[in-house]
């Protein structure tokens, strides 16, 4: 009989994904993580983590399977929240759900759940896993998962062939309705309760409360950048430099606008956000266009259409690429035509990938809006995730 361990984090899906493969005939273990220790950065007197882990026993007594907590905090302050504070310094915004899969729940979680002598782990994630063999070699393909709405593949676009192998996505080929229906009907605890926002796993932390907390707050002008600016006036591209001219970033200096307010800090805020800046009487709402964590200043333009939002293209450092299907690298001068997304819930778009030999340029058919460093781009051929990247 084979052996899974179940990463229970007290939501519903990871609920029914225990109860699936016991139905399939496996050997169920139930395994909570516990990431976080510090209260102070928590909203409320709620305790999330314990309501969480309480609700993960609950259904494992249900199940009749084992059940354990893990405190992996350690490990996830080191890999997560020491290096989102690195990249909000940096003027970056990471993505920590994308690395808490790779880093926690599919490395330090599976290596735990191999050492109980478990042939697989298994999470609720809305996706699906097949096998090909190609020349011999067994291949695991990362597929969307069934329910268009709640496909979470995009968070796993970092893992590995070796992860793949040991992993099973039991309600990837449903749809949240009929998850939610099969909690009711076998009288899970977790079969209505809300579906998490906080950061991956610590619970309802705000992130900017959380960001002060280690970032000082250091005050800077927001500059206001009309659309019309000589900026945008972009140079004609020949073909060698069309990656490069597609794919750079504006440069703004403080005379390319007028000041319209006052921030705590460029690296509280990041490209593509309107919320938080305080400022008004313009006719449509300010967005971020840019940050300047250097000189600590904020570029904003009116409207969610103004031409700083917008670009084609996007390159990633020749380290930060990342295949999941290593046998379709590219090789220095090879494209391939994808379709990417730049963002969670973000409809895939047409785009090539350009590998040369200091990175991969990705170019879009359509201008994309508030390409964020530090972000991932996600590339797929149909409902199949190639690879990935971090957006420099």
């Amino acid at each position: 009989m084979k052996r899974v361990v179940v990463g229970l984090s007290g939501g519903v899906d990871s609920s029914v994904a225990a109860y699936l493969l016991k139905e399939q005939g496996y050997e169920v273990i139930g395994l909570f993580m516990k990431n976080w220790h510090d209260d102070s950065v928590t909203i409320s007197d709620e305790c999330p983590w314990l309501e969480d882990s309480n609700d993960a026993m609950i259904v494992a007594n249900k199940l009749g399977i084992p059940f354990q907590t893990v405190d992996l905090s350690e490990e996830y302050k080191e890999r997560i929240v020491d290096y989102m504070f690195r990249e909000y310094e940096r003027g970056r915004t990471p993505n920590p759900d994308v690395l808490c899969n790779r880093e926690i729940k599919f490395d330090v979680f599976l290596k735990i759940a191999l050492d109980l002598g478990a042939n697989f782990v298994a999470t609720g994630h809305y996706c699906r896993k097949d096998t090909v063999t190609k020349d011999d070699k067994t291949i695991h393909r990362l597929l969307a998962g069934k329910d268009p709405n709640k496909d979470q593949s995009y968070f796993l676009c970092q893992l590995s062939q070796e992860q793949l192998a040991k992993t099973l996505f039991p309600v990837g080929e449903l749809l949240k309705p009929e998850v939610r229906q099969i909690a009711k009907e076998q009288g899970l605890v977790t079969a209505d309760k809300r579906d998490s926002q906080g950061l991956c796993f610590i619970g309802k932390v705000r992130l900017p409360d959380f960001l002060q907390q280690q970032l000082k707050p250091k005050e800077g002008v927001i500059v206001e950048v009309p659309e019309n600016s000589p900026v945008f006036n972009g140079q004609s591209a020949t073909d060698e430099n069309k990656l490069l001219t597609e794919s750079k970033k504006f440069v703004y200096t403080p005379q390319d606008g007028k000041v319209v307010g006052k921030h705590q800090g460029a690296h509280f805020f990041t490209k593509g956000q309107r919320k938080g800046l305080a400022v008004g009487g313009t006719k449509d709402p300010l967005f971020i266009i840019e940050t300047d964590v250097d000189n600590n200043i904020i570029y904003t333009g009116q409207g969610k259409n103004h031409p700083g939002l917008y670009r084609k293209g996007l390159f990633v450092k020749q380290d930060e690429i990342h295949w999941v299907r290593e046998d379709l690298k590219l090789n220095e001068g090879e494209t391939m035509e994808v379709q990417a997304r730049i963002r969670y819930r973000q409809p895939l778009d047409q785009a090539t990938l350009h590998q040369t030999d200091n990175g991969l340029y990705v170019l879009f058919a359509n201008p994309q809006s508030a390409i964020t460093e530090g972000q991932f781009v996600a590339w797929y051929n149909d409902e199949e995730l190639l690879g990935s990247g971090v957006i420099s």
